[in-house]
């Protein structure tokens, strides 16, 4: 399979490419800022499991995100089976003190990216081959949800992510390419650390990136346009 996966140089990112990097016929292509962390990765996957994985520097929150994108993917004008839409940028602050600068860069990370990457890979995909996309959301996105202060840009950006989702199951239904948001709750990253310092979480980023490969590679013909809560606590 070909597979994208963004956000790979840490965290849950980092576990979900490990797990698809365990069958050795899979072509995946990691992206992230930290291009150091990603070399890391490049290595495990070949040490471990024999699979040279594609590795990219690339930074989602630069004007040029678009350009640089399409310079990487000219070499892999193919049909892409899994996207894996994980980067996340997280500012904690209050309302009143998050400026203009934190929610734009908030929502580049975590929507516009998404947004764009679908754009320039939608053109590729072959509507006789199936397509799943797993939007990596949030709690914090979810309607009805226990929201926590601080975080209004954060989850702002995933209920964004997640209505976008079902927009698009809806639009490509017909073409073969399914949707889905996976909203997680709190999972032990650097991530949570920030927005929760010193809370520890029941779930490790091992073990949600395992569930992620599991739900990504499973027939999603009948998981279309879901927003899908995975929490069992509360953060």
């Amino acid at each position: 399979m070909n597979i994208l996966v963004t956000g790979a140089s840490k965290g849950v990112g980092f576990e979900v490419v490990k797990q698809f990097a365990k069958n050795s016929t899979n072509n995946i292509i990691a992206l992230s800022r930290d291009l150091e962390s990603l070399q890391r990765l490049k290595r495990v996957c070949e040490d471990q499991y024999d699979n040279p994985i594609n590795i990219y520097g690339i930074d989602f929150l630069s004007d040029s995100f678009g350009q640089d994108l399409e310079f990487i993917l000219k070499d892999y004008k193919v049909h892409f089976d899994i996207i894996i839409n994980n980067a996340g940028y997280l500012v904690n602050k209050p309302f009143t003190s998050t400026t203009g600068f934190d929610i734009d860069r908030t929502f580049k990370v975590n929507l516009f990216a998404p947004i764009t990457i679908m754009q320039k890979m939608f053109p590729f995909l072959d509507d006789a081959k199936r397509c799943h996309i797993v939007n990596i959301g949030s709690m914090g996105g979810v309607q009805g949800s226990v929201k926590f202060p601080g975080l209004s840009a954060y989850s702002a950006s995933k209920a964004a992510l997640a209505s976008l989702t079902e927009c698009l199951a809806e639009e490509y239904k017909e073409a073969n390419v399914f949707v889905n948001c996976l909203a997680l709750g709190s999972v032990q990253t650097e991530m949570l650390e920030s927005a929760f310092p010193g809370y520890v979480a029941q779930v490790s980023a091992k073990e949600m990136g395992e569930y992620i490969v599991q739900f990504a590679t499973q027939n999603p013909i009948y998981i279309n346009g879901k927003v899908i809560p995975l929490s069992n606590s509360t953060p």
